[in-house]
């Protein structure tokens, strides 16, 4: 991760930094963990020895877990848009998020267990809302305004007006 210019940091409390990396792996292809650094030193909650960050990859992505400690938490303010091509993918990231202590939220948005907000966003919905038929954009956007995890067979049906949200 060395030859990387922009790496983004992603604090956890004490010690969930290993545990947010592995979960992210073993859930999301091109990902992978990478070194971790060893505090040279005593630090504010810490001792030397302890595992202050480690590197993780996430779709190809470089970041850096640091296990800073419960003075910051994430929030809305920044989140991960995952475009996923279909159902099944949809399905599999959203479930794994949500089932591993995470929560769902709306339009396509969920939480994981430590905090970070996540978009898991099928193609189609972006194509739906970016439809130069605006009416069909609209009846896209009000199905997707509806729900927590996209279901991409009710924003296909609204693109092409078989059925109009409540």
């Amino acid at each position: 991760m060395a030859q990387d210019k922009l790496i983004n940091c992603l604090w956890f409390d004490h010690g969930e930094a290993r545990k947010a990396a592995e979960f992210y792996a073993a859930t999301f292809p091109d990902s992978h963990i990478g070194e971790a650094m060893k505090a040279p030193g005593d630090f504010p909650g810490g001792s030397e020895g302890t595992e202050l960050t480690v590197e993780f990859t996430v779709l190809g992505r470089a970041f850096v877990g640091l296990n800073g400690g419960p003075n910051f938490t994430p929030d809305e303010a920044v989140s991960f848009m995952v475009v996923t091509e279909d159902q099944e993918e949809t399905d599999r990231y959203w479930n794994a998020i949500v089932n591993n202590g995470g929560a769902e939220s709306a339009c396509g948005w969920c939480k994981d267990r430590w905090g970070f907000s996540w978009q898991i966003t099928p193609r189609v919905l972006l194509e739906a809302n970016a439809n130069p038929d605006r009416a069909a954009a609209k009846r896209a956007f009000e199905a997707m305004m509806t729900m927590k995890k996209i279901d991409i067979a009710t924003i296909e049906r609204a693109l092409a007006g078989d059925s109009v949200p409540a």
